[in-house]
């Protein structure tokens, strides 16, 4: 059974740090890549950071770069996005995705493969207040 759950977020204050974590089942790691999106409102899903299972390397969205880590536990099967120095603009619904690698055509942090061919979790929402 393939499942994503997405848990992590919360209020914090800018300038705070929070740990988002998707614990995932049925996926093997080698296969897909994974992303962290968000969206807050008004606003299109966007790309926040994404593993890519070709190279085994790390993207980051510019503004989140130096600020935001991507890592995983493969004995856990688990995904998390450590999140500090958070900025108000950083407010959002935080989901994370998984999909085959054959489906991302140049940078994983594009949400078109997933949203065509991955799986989402529910997703969570980060408020950082000013």
């Amino acid at each position: 059974d393939v499942q994503l759950q997405a848990s992590g977020g919360g209020l914090v204050q800018a300038g705070g740090s929070l740990r988002l974590a998707c614990a995932t089942s049925g996926f093997r790691f080698d296969d897909y890549d994974i992303g962290w999106f968000r969206q807050s409102p008004g606003k299109e899903r966007e790309g926040v950071a994404c593993l890519s299972a070709t190279d085994a390397t790390a993207y980051y969205e510019d503004s989140v770069k130096g600020r935001f880590t991507m890592s995983t536990d493969n004995n856990k099967n688990t995904v998390y996005l450590q999140m500090n120095s958070l900025k108000p603009e950083d407010t959002a619904v935080y989901y994370c995705a998984m999909w085959s690698k054959i489906f991302t055509s140049g940078v994983c942090l594009d949400p078109g493969p997933p949203d065509t061919f991955g799986y989402w979790g529910q997703g969570t929402q980060v408020t950082v207040s000013s």
